[in-house]
């Protein structure tokens, strides 16, 4: 096996999705993704501390690029308003690769109960990265807190919809802010 080949994150995401794909997440192992993904077993935990973190590779990104749209905001911008600039922040980063795995990232996760769990608290993460954002802006708790849960929703239903549609639609921001849009109306029918 090489080693110090660039790439190997991407290279072990994807051989890990292939994997969970084919045989199942349980029936899985490090040793399998990392042969499949060309690296040793010990360049996969230089990378990941198990092989539940594959699927949520890039969180930590993501997290701070929410944030920072948020932060990046103009003054004056609403919670909402300042959700849709990290929103688009976000979905810059997000390429082919995050298109083409989505589907399949997600069936991983709806077949093990341990990847739900994993992906609730990736949910948390990206909320309360949000929420501390508009906090720092001086919106109040509640607006802050729901701010940040209708900015997961939006970029998780956003992001759905754009890993399943035609490859030459629009960019993931369209679809992330047209649900935040989507949500924003709902809240208003709450009563």
């Amino acid at each position: 096996m090489a080693r110090w080949q660039p790439g190997a994150t991407q290279r072990l995401v994807v051989a890990a999705v292939d994997l969970f794909t084919e045989q199942g997440y349980d029936a899985t192992t490090v040793a399998q993704i990392a042969e499949r993904a060309g690296v040793t077993k010990s360049t996969f935990f230089r990378h990941f501390s198990d092989k539940r973190e594959l699927l949520v590779a890039g969180q930590e990104t993501l997290s701070r690029l929410l944030a920072d749209g948020i932060a990046e905001a103009p003054a004056g911008a609403t919670a909402l308003e300042a959700v849709s600039v990290g929103l688009e922040r976000a979905s810059e980063a997000m390429g082919p690769t995050n298109r083409e795995l989505g589907p399949r990232i997600q069936a991983a996760v709806a077949a093990s109960t341990e990847l739900q769990e994993r992906d609730a608290l990736k949910s948390v993460g990206m909320a309360a990265a949000m929420t501390e954002a508009l906090a720092a802006r001086g919106f109040p708790d509640a607006t802050a807190h729901l701010a940040g849960e209708l900015g997961v929703m939006a970029f998780k239903r956003g992001f759905s919809r754009w890993s399943e549609s035609d490859k030459n639609t629009a960019g993931l921001a369209s679809f992330s802010l047209d649900a935040l849009k989507e949500l924003r109306s709902a809240t208003m029918t709450l009563g």
